[in-house]
């Protein structure tokens, strides 16, 4: 079945390779879409959706990445920081575990919701320590559509970090999802521009209360 295929220790080391790369260059085939925060977006147009994939750039100040690895990974405690969480659970399907994920969309919008696969790794690569989190979705016939709910059938998710050699972390994150249904661009635009660096200033601001919940 699909949720027995995880992930292959190439995509793990492609991933964590990602993070010592350069950003994109500009005129190159992804795009620069907002530099904000410490953070840069960089998009390459999807041929096939006709939407975008994403890369983003950045650090974390005084968030050490082991930290912000184990934030990112406790869903209960996601539940607590991020506004935009109907309902987040995991299960375990053929000794995998699988992540229900329904997320909140403005009025007149129906929610999205996921069923998806992730894996966390703590590694080295080049002789430097990273932490590597990878994601995408799957399907499960245990899982079925909701009424109401629009099922997220394409996507995928990397996370990787590292130290900034002094408190914080470096992050890499690609992301790419299919949010399928009718979509404003404006919408989609807001989601890039604005959407992923609050997630990672939420992100930020949750690893920070973290210490002070353990």
């Amino acid at each position: 079945m699909e949720a027995q295929r995880g992930f292959s220790e190439e995509q793990f080391q492609a991933a964590g390779r990602e993070l010592s790369q350069p950003a994109p260059a500009a005129g190159g085939a992804w795009q620069l879409l907002v530099e904000t925060m410490g953070i840069s977006i960089h998009r390459l147009y999807h041929e096939q959706s006709g939407l975008y994939e994403y890369k983003i750039f950045g650090g974390l100040a005084d968030c050490p990445p082991e930290l912000l690895a184990d934030v990112y990974m406790d869903l209960d405690y996601r539940k607590q920081w991020d506004q935009y969480v109907k309902e987040l659970s995991e299960k375990i399907y053929d000794g995998k575990r699988i992540i229900y994920w329904e997320v909140k969309y403005p009025f007149p919008l129906s929610n999205r919701d996921y069923v998806y696969l992730r894996e966390r790794r703590d590694m080295e690569v080049d002789g430097q320590k990273i932490w590597v989190m990878l994601a995408k979705s799957v399907s499960l016939p245990q899982c079925p559509e909701k009424s109401g709910i629009i099922r997220v059938n394409s996507y995928v998710q990397s996370l990787v970090l590292a130290s900034d050699g002094k408190t914080g972390s470096k992050v890499y994150m690609y992301y790419f999802d299919n949010p399928g249904g009718m979509i404003p661009s404006w919408l989609i635009n807001w989601a890039a521009k604005s959407g992923v660096p609050a997630f990672l200033k939420d992100l930020q601001k949750a690893c920070l209360n973290y210490c002070k919940k353990t």
